[in-house]
């Protein structure tokens, strides 16, 4: 059970360092709507994750269900990715917070008496569709899932799992706390900067899939 637990470790380690959409979109939430927009935008990618590694580990039938729609759901993925993109590159504005009237935007909703009010079950929902239509997430669960069958029995996966979820999920708490904090530092100028930072991120991931989709499908 220790090389279980040691595994686990590892496993969520390719997790906290990896680089791609969701760890930035984590900063981003955590600086434009503090710490309870970053945790509402983590918990989301939680569940998704939550769900992945249930599929991985006990339906088998369900994993391969999944594998015959990739190519389907990473077009919705990147699809969805590049949007996000274009908005938050090109399209999302930002006045100064000391005299900004309210406006709409993402995460924000208009109350009846004018006031900006943070809709923190649309963040948590973009974490959970970020990351459950990604492509890469759903290969490295199911990938992971497959390469422990051989060598780990049922309990011993699943004290993988759960040590590679813990791990990653105190590491995203981290993120979250650093953000946020962070956040009350910087100037709107520069919070303007990591959402257009992060809009390009959003296009250049979403690109990135759509050309290896196209790539596949000419190959095949």
């Amino acid at each position: 059970m220790i090389d279980a637990f040691v595994k686990g470790l590892a496993i969520s380690l390719l997790l906290i360092f990896s680089v791609g959409p969701v760890i930035f979109t984590i900063i981003k939430q955590s600086v434009n709507h503090g710490r309870r927009g970053g945790f509402s935008f983590v918990t989301g990618v939680w569940l998704s994750d939550i769900i992945w590694v249930v599929l991985s580990v006990s339906f088998s039938e369900a994993v391969k269900t999944v594998l015959n729609f990739k190519i389907p759901i990473g077009i919705a993925g990147c699809c969805f990715l590049i949007g996000m993109g274009i908005y938050f590159a090109f399209l999302k504005k930002m006045e100064p917070r000391r005299k900004q009237e309210p406006v709409e935007i993402a995460g924000d909703e208009i109350t009846p008496t004018g006031k900006k009010k943070t809709n923190y079950l649309a963040i948590f929902t973009s974490g959970f569709i970020i990351n459950t239509l990604n492509p890469g997430v759903i290969a490295f669960w199911i990938g992971i899932a497959v390469s422990l069958a051989t060598d780990y029995n049922f309990n011993q996966r699943i004290l993988i799992f759960v040590t590679c979820l813990a791990v990653n999920m105190m590491a995203d708490v981290g993120k979250v706390l650093g953000a946020g904090s962070l956040g009350k530092k910087l100037s709107d100028r520069n919070i303007l900067l990591i959402n257009r930072i992060s809009g390009f991120l959003y296009l250049a991931f979403g690109l990135a899939i759509m050309i290896g989709i196209i790539y596949t499908l000419i190959k095949n």
